[in-house]
């Protein structure tokens, strides 16, 4: 979902540019990330290889780099996200040194620097809670995310389509993820299966998740449903 490899790679023509401690505010956290980020290309290695349709055993993109090339010892950033945990990937986000680099990854997914750090909190708090099979349709979550005021930031079009009662639920969650498919993938089918997983589901399930009884009428959503 999140590029933050292609803008930093890009901007500072260096696809090795993580390596660099000069892009890090707290070097403690860098010199962390990297040992996150060795512990797990050692454990890629050694690891057997996948075993994809037909049975074929193939190496992922990354395993090909650490077997192929000796120098850098670590993959170009492209493949060291996928060592990354999205928690992970969120504290390397909020320790670039440059707001300029910030901005720049929040806007190659509609977002503001802002914005963008609030709702990666909320998405690491959602992804632990169902990682760890918690209940999550009817719990208030403890971090939710910010309402955007910018007009560049897709979101709700009606001032009432988001009571104070849902705020504090799962459905701000859903609409921030769905705002951010409009842009990195602004013909995902997922707002319309959304749709089908809820309508199927009884009302008091519905307000549990904070979901407004006319939710789907906003355009916001609307365009997206048919």
């Amino acid at each position: 979902m999140f590029r933050p490899p292609d803008h930093m790679s890009t901007a500072h023509s260096d696809p090795h540019w993580y390596l660099d401690p000069v892009h890090f505010q707290d070097a403690s956290k860098h010199s962390g990330l990297l040992q996150i980020i060795k512990r797990m290309c050692h454990e890629q290695l050694s690891a057997p290889p996948e075993a994809g349709e037909g049975m074929l055993v193939h190496r992922s993109a990354l395993e090909h780099y650490l077997a192929t090339y000796g120098s850098p010892e670590l993959p170009p950033s492209w493949l060291m996200v996928e060592t990354l945990t999205i928690g992970q990937l969120d504290h390397m986000i909020r320790n670039l040194r440059l707001k300029v680099d910030r901005s720049a990854i929040a806007a190659s997914v509609g977002l503001n620097e802002k914005v963008l750090r609030s709702w990666m909190r909320t998405y690491v708090r959602v992804r632990n809670i169902c990682a760890h099979h918690g209940r999550l349709w009817n719990v208030g979550l403890g971090v939710y995310p910010a309402i955007p005021n910018s007009p560049t930031i897709s979101w709700l079009c009606s001032q009432e389509a988001l009571p104070d009662r849902s705020k504090k639920r799962l459905y701000p969650v859903l609409v921030s993820l769905q705002s951010v498919l409009d842009s990195v993938s602004p013909r995902s089918s997922w707002a319309r299966r959304l749709h089908e997983l809820v309508a199927a589901r009884p009302g008091w399930n519905r307000s549990g998740m904070g979901i407004p009884e006319a939710w789907a009428d906003d355009p916001f959503w609307s365009r997206h449903i048919g």
